[in-house]
């Protein structure tokens, strides 16, 4: 039972980070656009495509605005892609797994030396108990963080 929910825990582990990595992503998206913004070529026209109709463009000019169309693609391709991750609610359900994350994992942590107790009557202090008590640590140091990462610190995330 013990290797099957601690396997099971890992890959809880997993897929809480994975959301985490989303929502960081889904963040950290606006600062791409923002920079790919800022290399588009300005025009007089309504856009990019209308002054690429404009007769009297130099060749320079034309290469110019060709790339500012691939700039516009990649810009509408990160809004779809932000979009979509910010349609998954990452923030929340990050949250909600992180809890019960460390809601199960101390209540095992607790669970198997008392077990381990009540069944030899002494505990065994080694690597595995060591282990234990070192990921109820890092879960609560997590939720310490969680205030300061609400408020945007990079420093707690």
């Amino acid at each position: 039972l013990h290797p099957i929910s601690m396997a099971s825990m890992l890959l809880f582990s997993l897929s809480t980070g994975y959301l985490g990595f989303q929502y960081r992503r889904q963040r950290g998206i606006g600062g791409e656009i923002t920079i790919l913004k800022k290399t588009l070529p300005k025009v007089k026209a309504a856009s990019i495509q209308e002054a690429l109709k404009e007769e009297d463009l130099a060749p320079s000019q034309i290469a110019m605005l060709k790339q500012g169309l691939n700039v516009e693609q990649q810009i509408k391709e990160l809004a779809e892609e932000r979009k979509d991750l910010a349609s998954k609610g990452l923030k929340d359900q990050h949250f909600s797994q992180g809890s019960l994350l460390a809601l199960i994992g101390t209540a095992f942590a607790i669970e198997g030396p008392l077990n381990t107790y009540a069944r030899a009557g002494k505990l065994f202090p080694g690597p595995h108990l060591y282990a234990g008590a070192a990921l109820v640590i890092l879960w609560a140091a997590a939720a310490a963080c969680v205030p300061a990462m609400q408020k945007g610190s990079d420093t707690a995330r």
